[in-house]
């Protein structure tokens, strides 16, 4: 806890994965960084999160297509691969101890639904120069054991034990320079030069610049209308027997809106995760939800892998940003000097956190990049939506 005023160059608030990117990343260039939470790091959003590191966005290339165009869809797609890519350069470079793998993806047709839907949408990532093959239903039931009518079998995803990364992040920052404070911010005023940010003990930061990763948590000033929480659930599975797991442990998802999600783990659990619901957003709603969702994500783990032991050894719930568009918002906070954010991740969380602080990085430099308006906080809600 602070116990006096103090002054630095950045301050982060949110000690999440989000935070734990930025105040590495921040640090390594140069910038003397303080990191303040008033919880536990890692301990929020970061450990519900089922830690799928996909360069896939939420919406697909084909509706980002259809709401933008495809130069722009194509160029987010890029970047959202790139940034699994630098991901995994720093792991390794840095020596990151975080279980970090490296994984293909299965994008999975919806159940019932035209395999030429999801044919389309691999033509258009051949276009884009993005990697990946269309498998039809006689292939991935050959391949994969899996019935659907189709998949898009893609390199470049991984997974992740998100609280170590960001424990590791956080300690490679505290090395570099960077301090962590516990304590809420309750106050932003705009100063010289800065932002003067005040705590719920009476005491203050003066901070050159102020990066806001409180998750899905935004301040009450803050608006964005393509913003919205939702909820989601998870549940883990007994080790099931060896060889019984599908090939390459390939981290699947599905097509839709409102799709499913499934990894392995290194202890051959499944983890399965979805039946999203924005109406159930705090965590009361969520805990008398479980046992209900929980029953549900076994049914669907039952029809997407039946030879699977399906029970729930544990089980869990968390709460999320998401966007009317699927994409993040990155950037300068509108109407607040000196001040940036990043919200809105949906299911890309620890790509998006990547992707931000670099993007966050440059902007505080003052350095800009033309597709950085893309993902701007007050970006204009596309109509199609």
């Amino acid at each position: 806890m602070l116990a006096a005023n103090m002054r630095c160059d950045v301050l982060v608030v949110g000690a999440g994965i989000t935070g734990s990117f930025m105040a590495e990343h921040l640090s390594a260039l140069g910038h003397q960084v303080c990191i303040l939470d008033r919880e536990q790091p890692g301990l929020g959003s970061t450990a519900a999160s089922t830690a799928m590191l996909l360069w896939e966005i939420d919406a697909s290339l084909g509706k980002l297509t259809q709401l933008y165009s495809f130069e722009r869809a194509a160029e987010l797609y890029r970047h959202s691969l790139r940034a699994v890519s630098g991901l995994k350069k720093l792991v390794e470079s840095a020596g990151l101890a975080c279980g970090f793998r490296p994984r293909s993806s299965l994008y999975l047709a919806e159940a019932g639904a035209d395999p030429r839907e999801l044919l389309a949408e691999h033509l258009l990532r051949e276009r884009a120069g993005l990697p990946g093959n269309y498998l039809d239903h006689r292939r991935l039931l050959s391949e994969f054991a899996l019935t659907r009518e189709a998949a898009l079998l893609s390199p470049g995803s991984a997974e992740v034990d998100p609280v170590l990364l960001s424990q590791a992040l956080l300690a490679r920052a505290g090395g570099q320079g960077a301090s962590l404070l516990n304590g809420e911010a309750v106050s932003y005023e705009t100063a010289a030069g800065g932002i003067v940010v005040g705590l719920d003990n009476g005491c203050a930061i003066e901070a050159g610049k102020v990066v806001l990763a409180t998750g899905y948590v935004m301040p009450e000033w803050l608006s964005a209308p393509l913003h919205a929480i939702s909820s989601t659930w998870a549940i883990a599975t007994p080790p099931q027997p060896p060889g019984t797991l599908w090939r390459d442990r390939a981290l699947i998802w599905e097509a839709g809106e409102d799709y499913s999600y499934a990894r392995t783990t290194t202890d051959n659990r499944i983890v399965i995760g979805g039946e999203d619901d924005p109406a159930l957003a705090d965590q009361s709603a969520r805990d008398d939800a479980m046992a209900a969702k929980t029953k549900a994500l076994l049914v669907k783990l039952a029809g997407l892998w039946p030879t699977a032991e399906c029970r729930a050894d544990f089980q869990w719930s968390g709460a999320f940003g998401e966007t009317a568009d699927g994409l993040p918002l990155i950037g300068p906070v509108p109407g607040r000097s000196h001040m940036f954010a990043a919200y809105g991740y949906g299911g890309n969380g620890i790509t998006f956190s990547y992707m931000a602080s670099r993007m966050i990085g440059c902007m505080i430099t003052g350095a800009h990049e033309d597709w950085f308006q893309y993902l701007a906080i007050d970006r204009p809600v596309p109509a199609a939506t």
